[in-house]
């Protein structure tokens, strides 16, 4: 008896740890997924079958007038685009959860709505409008769509991208409310003499912050990317110049690639490390 009980009670002081093989095989496996295409197009860049390994391709890319005017007119467009959408989406994401949550579903189906329709049928849609310019030179409307189609800053693509990045923005600011305890907040605030405006710049946005970084990356990784709309409506953001360059110098191009994805990168860190250090901040200032 007294071996059945040393045996019985022996397994419940040494718990045996099983290692989680499955999620390190899944792990890897989305790791060399990712991976692998960015180090053969990076391995491309460097490589050159007459000169062995160079940076000829980097040097040739960052020497041309077109990257830095091109890419300069993405992070614009990029940043218009955010600030366009965040001050669309915030307050109405507010409004709804607040006072109109029966709205909620039509608002969901309606910011959706880009991942549905193709940015072709888009684009068309669009450029038919514009199509009208000559119809209406002599009214007052001809100058606004000269200027939605300024060539140094196409306006026109950014009410574009902030259509397309309504999907963005409504899923990241719709997760961040659903942490909230929205409701709360806005009645301690109200209840403290805030106007509805420092309410909503003082007490909602920085409990969205992680929310609106989010949204906001995505946002302008997308603009970074966008090719069709921009060719179409004949601008030269940088993945139009991109693929220009492409036609002939393809090492050129794919290190114009390798760039803006470490630009990219290089967003998401600084905005996430912003993010977490205001976060950090504040909470040490609570305790």
């Amino acid at each position: 008896m007294a071996g059945m009980n040393l045996t019985a009670t022996a397994p419940r002081g040494t718990r045996v740890r099983r290692r989680p093989w499955g999620s390190f095989v899944v792990l890897l496996l989305a790791a060399v997924y990712f991976l692998l295409p960015v180090a053969a197009s990076l391995w491309f860049t460097v490589d050159d079958p007459a000169e062995g390994f160079t940076f000829d391709a980097y040097v040739k890319g960052l020497g041309d007038d077109g990257l830095a005017t091109s890419l300069g007119l993405s992070v614009r467009l990029g940043l218009a685009t955010v600030a366009l959408g965040l001050l669309l989406m915030v307050p109405t994401m507010v409004v709804v959860a607040l006072r109109l949550p029966r709205l909620r579903r039509v608002v969901e189906i309606l910011c959706m709505v880009p991942l549905i329709v193709p940015p072709i049928a888009l684009v068309a849609g669009v450029s038919t409008v514009l199509s009208w310019e000559q119809d209406l030179a002599a009214t007052p409307f001809y100058r606004t769509f000269q200027l939605l189609q300024n060539k140094s800053f196409p306006l026109v693509l950014v009410l574009v991208y902030t259509v397309m990045s309504l999907p963005f923005l409504y899923r990241s600011l719709d997760a961040g409310l659903r942490s909230l305890d929205l409701k709360t907040l806005v009645e301690a605030a109200r209840s403290l003499g805030a106007s509805r405006t420092a309410t909503l710049c003082r007490v909602v946005l920085p409990n969205l912050r992680p929310a609106v970084v989010s949204g906001a990356v995505l946002s302008l990784a997308m603009v970074l990317g966008e090719y069709t709309v921009a060719k179409v409506l004949g601008a030269e953001p940088f993945s139009v110049w991109m693929v220009h360059v492409g036609e002939f110098e393809a090492q050129v191009s794919v290190a114009a690639a390798m760039l803006s994805l470490l630009i990219t990168w290089g967003l998401l860190l600084l905005l996430t490390n912003l993010a977490g250090g205001r976060a950090r901040n504040r909470r040490k200032t609570t305790a």
